[in-house]
């Protein structure tokens, strides 16, 4: 609907400075005020069923019964409104709720802040800095934990039957305990799916690791509707790799090429890292699994003196990593997307740094979701780079599974 310019100009007309229009007295509050009270009454017009004064209301059995005082707090800051009310009391505003305190959109803006790790104090700060709104702890606190249902439904939500690769990772978090603060892992699950999108399938904190707890993982994706893995990449822990054997026997266990990278580096002194990585790289980009054990025993003569641990780490592992070389270049491209699970972690590390630690798992839990959601949006906008190739070569490789799956 157009605004009559007029009109407009008539608002306008003594427009000297900023302030007039957009300051505590300013006219856009002031037109929201008459606006919200006047759609308030319009409602209440449209529930009796009569006008203000019509005889018509004589007799009806409900009738305008006065107005009450609300202070709303949105964008503008804070605006006191007049809500009218109805003699049987059963009118409910849609505009503004009975109970509605801040206007549409306000407890996004919170949950935004929230899920980019400013605290209680920095939101309020802001708040108050860019609306005029004071807003207190337990304001904050009760908007954010309004999302605690819906972080329990979103990790019993139903998955797809089927994904062609499931990272699982471990992102460390200082959380309080029993009466003190530990370092306690939170496990991070992300899928992509026949489709060729990323999405993030759980989340879980640890309150002991082993392989119990890496059962219980895999048995709630399984009773979520997962029916098949083709490639599981975990991060080696004794006993994860039997876990996801023992729900998904067909799924094939890789030890992630990047953890391996990572761990192997961090025995590295900084000004030789670029010496040895190369070196590395020269493994995990083998054609084949004998060409990698080649490259491994000419890593060992270059480095061993310095860093034997690297080589005898690999070597631990060996069986568990070289499945990584039987797939093409295609697949192989898509399986070191594994940077996905370090990219995601490293968003959720900024936004953790800045909390210190957190009074419980919910709290850590609940902020690390909400970090999760902004992520997962970019995601959905772009799928895995080169999934094409590489879906050619998993229905090439797993066509009988992927009908399978389709069929149920």
């Amino acid at each position: 609907m157009a605004l009559d310019k007029d009109l407009i100009d008539k608002l306008l007309k003594d427009y000297k400075k900023p302030e007039d229009l957009i300051g505590e007295k300013g006219l856009l509050k002031q037109l929201t005020k008459a606006l919200v009270e006047r759609a308030l009454n319009a409602e209440l017009t449209h529930h009796l069923g009569y006008e203000k004064h019509d005889p018509d209301g004589r007799g009806s059995g409900n009738s305008r019964n006065g107005s009450g005082r609300k202070t709303l707090t949105g964008d503008f800051g804070e605006m006191e409104i007049e809500v009218p009310r109805d003699r049987v009391g059963d009118f409910e505003p849609q505009i503004v709720g009975k109970h509605q305190r801040r206007f549409t959109g306000f407890d996004d803006k919170i949950l935004s802040m929230y899920a980019r790790g400013m605290s209680t104090r920095e939101i309020q700060g802001h708040l108050q800095e860019i609306y005029g709104a004071e807003v207190s702890p337990t304001l904050i606190s009760e908007v954010t934990d309004a999302v605690i249902d819906e972080l329990q439904q979103w990790q019993s939500r139903p998955l797809e039957p089927i994904y062609a690769i499931i990272y699982l990772d471990a992102l460390y978090v200082k959380m309080r305990h029993e009466g003190r603060v530990e370092n306690r892992a939170v496990y991070v699950a992300v899928g992509i799916g026949m489709d060729g999108f990323k999405d993030v399938l759980g989340l879980w904190a640890v309150d002991t690791e082993g392989s119990k707890a890496w059962l219980a993982w895999m048995s709630e994706l399984r009773n979520r509707g997962v029916q098949d893995v083709f490639i599981v990449c975990v991060d080696g822990l004794k006993g994860f790799p039997e876990a996801i054997e023992t729900v998904f026997p067909k799924a094939l266990v890789q030890l992630c090429i990047v953890h391996m990278i990572r761990n192997s580096l961090n025995y590295v002194n900084w000004k030789e890292r670029k010496l040895v990585a190369p070196d590395l790289r020269a493994i995990y980009t083998a054609a084949t699994a004998e060409a990698a054990e080649q490259e491994l025993i000419r890593f060992g003569e270059k480095w061993d003196k310095r860093y034997g641990a690297i080589r005898s780490m690999w070597e631990r592992h060996w069986d568990r990593i070289i499945p990584f070389f039987a797939f093409t270049p295609e697949i192989r491209k898509v399986m070191y997307t594994t940077n996905a699970i370090e990219s995601l972690n490293m968003s959720l590390r900024k936004i953790i740094k800045t909390r210190g630690s957190f009074p419980s798992e919910q709290a850590a839990l609940k902020l690390l979701y909400m970090a999760l959601k902004n992520v997962v949006a970019k995601w959905q906008r772009n799928g895995v780079h080169n999934w094409k190739d590489a879906l050619n070569h998993f229905t090439v490789l797993w066509e009988d599974r992927i009908r399978a799956a389709k069929r149920s």
